[in-house]
């Protein structure tokens, strides 16, 4: 059988490393990179058959990896979700959940998301949404996802009453209608559970514009068994439109019910060889686990650690010893004690196992920084929460750890791999490059800002590491995936604070098909 003839690009700079080093040609056959270098270089490797590709001044990267988002959620929110992250006052927000009260059929579930106490001036209680959906149960979710406000029927249909007991690692409010961490799963069980086809036509929503800014490859961080089902259907039927590496959830929320191990998948597009454990809340809420109690919460509160140290090993554990990676959701100072000891216990006692990823790592102290190095721990934050949620930050964080808030150059000083995320849809701002200038330009702590090189390392070859894949993917060497994302001008000749807008032109992927046989590079707008 033939070679299919080789494409080579050029015209505008290509850089194999996201790192400022660019080449002027690149050729690709068969979905793999044949040399990046010179346009003599390119067409040495291509041999006599190949087609050229004029960029047209466009610039090429590695294709840029989310580490860490929501997909389905993603796209849940694009599609019949409740989206309430625009909202900057209560009456934009009593006129959305109006509005969306009045449009759905009796009885239906109102559910929603995004709203946030320090961008619209209050937090939604219990009276305000019977008030403003009267005999309708509703579930509205705060930006972070870590904690929930529902109307009175909605607790009636959970069957949860002013004596109803919290779940383990959650809070429940009753007269407030507000539920923290775990007790949010008593309500969401309650709820009219998705179909398949419903996970599949969110997962789709979600991925389609994830790739229209210019992403290749996501980390999907929480998924159970129906949306494990839905990703692998949608694989199986050659759907998936971008690599996604799944996270799959041991522990639900709403009981102690741990979930099996899954069997473990890798294809071209489909990846599922990790773990998920959430240790505690979310940051921007006052939810994380914390050594000093937040500023302004009476009675003073330390946020919520999701396990004991115990159960958690033995979970980890298990995880470990079978071949699976973990992702662990942990950004106070506490539950990154508690989830280091637990890393380097099982380094010590089963070394050699896979290595394991810190989703968010929000408080690290230089201690924290040092263990996660010597445990090869993979880092994941989030440098878009530095713009988009900073008024949180500075509400909530006592003085004591104020220094200690993502500092991601210390990630990088401290020789970690860091895979850069956006979270999605805990904030409205998903584009990749939008994070790159966030890490450039808005530390939180002084100092902490990160070279572009890095950021855009952090988006590329770091987005490799943590998906499990840097072997080929990541970079644009010779034998990787030649998956690409496509720019409009070259980030390494553009103002900082213009990062964020530079257009995306395509992210493309290329691929063989199942049978082995090749297929053409293919790019979309």
């Amino acid at each position: 059988m033939s070679q299919p003839a080789a494409t080579i690009y050029t015209g505008g700079p290509i850089y194999p490393q996201a790192d400022g080093q660019a080449v002027d040609a690149l050729a690709v056959r068969g979905g793999r990179v044949l040399a990046a270098g010179s346009v003599e270089e390119a067409r040495a490797a291509a041999g006599a058959d190949f087609l050229t590709h004029d960029l047209g001044g466009d610039t090429l990267l590695p294709g840029l990896t989310d580490a860490h988002v929501h997909v389905w959620k993603v796209g849940q929110l694009r599609t019949t979700l409740l989206d309430l992250r625009e909202t900057q006052s209560a009456e934009e927000f009593a006129a959305l959940v109006r509005a969306r009260h009045q449009q759905l059929p009796p009885g239906e579930w109102l559910w929603g998301r995004g709203w946030n106490e320090a961008r619209q001036g209050f937090i939604p209680d219990r009276a305000l949404l019977d008030a403003l959906a009267p005999g309708r149960p509703v579930l509205l979710t705060r930006t972070c996802a870590h904690i929930h406000a529902v109307s009175t029927r909605a607790l009636e249909a959970a069957g949860i009453g002013p004596g109803t007991p919290a779940p383990p690692g959650g809070e429940l409010d009753y007269a407030a209608g507000r539920l923290t961490e775990t007790a949010y799963g008593l309500v969401y069980g309650a709820m009219p559970t998705p179909t398949q086809a419903q996970f599949e036509a969110w997962i789709l929503a979600g991925l389609t514009y994830l790739k229209s800014l210019g992403l290749t490859a996501v980390t999907d961080p929480a998924v159970d068994a129906p949306l494990y089902a839905a990703y692998r259907a949608l694989d199986a039927a050659g759907r998936l439109p971008i690599r996604v590496n799944l996270l799959y959830i041991r522990r639900p929320d709403g009981g102690s019910e741990t979930l099996p191990l899954p069997e473990k998948y890798l294809s071209d597009r489909l990846r599922c060889d990790s773990v998920k454990f959430f240790l505690d809340g979310g940051l921007s809420g006052a939810t994380a686990a914390v050594s000093v109690p937040y500023l302004g919460l009476t009675p003073p509160n330390h946020g919520v650690l999701r396990f004991g140290s115990a159960d958690l090993y033995e979970l980890a554990c298990e995880a470990h010893v079978s071949g699976f990676h973990i992702g662990a959701h942990a950004i106070g100072d506490r539950a990154l004690d508690q989830l280091l000891a637990v890393y380097a216990r099982l380094n010590a006692e089963h070394p050699g196992g896979p290595r394991h990823r810190i989703e968010h790592f929000g408080l690290p102290s230089a201690q924290h920084l040092q263990q996660a190095r010597a445990l090869s721990v993979i880092a994941v934050p989030q440098p878009i929460f530095l713009h988009e949620l900073r008024a949180n930050y500075d509400r909530y964080i006592p003085p004591e750890l104020a220094g200690q808030v993502f500092p991601l150059r210390a990630m990088f000083g401290a020789e970690l791999d860091v895979a850069f995320s956006s979270d999605g849809p805990v904030v409205r701002e998903l584009r990749p490059l939008a994070g790159v200038q966030a890490a450039v330009s808005e530390a939180y702590v002084p100092g902490m800002n990160v070279t572009l090189a890095q950021a855009l390392g952090a988006y590329t070859h770091g987005g490799a590491v943590a998906h499990g894949d840097s072997h080929e993917r990541g970079s644009l060497r010779p034998g990787f995936r030649a998956d690409l994302t496509r720019l409009h001008a070259d980030p390494f000749h553009t103002e900082v604070h213009l990062l964020s807008d530079l257009p995306v032109h395509g992210a493309i992927l290329a691929d063989h098909s199942i049978s082995g046989a090749p297929v053409a590079e293919s790019e979309t707008t």
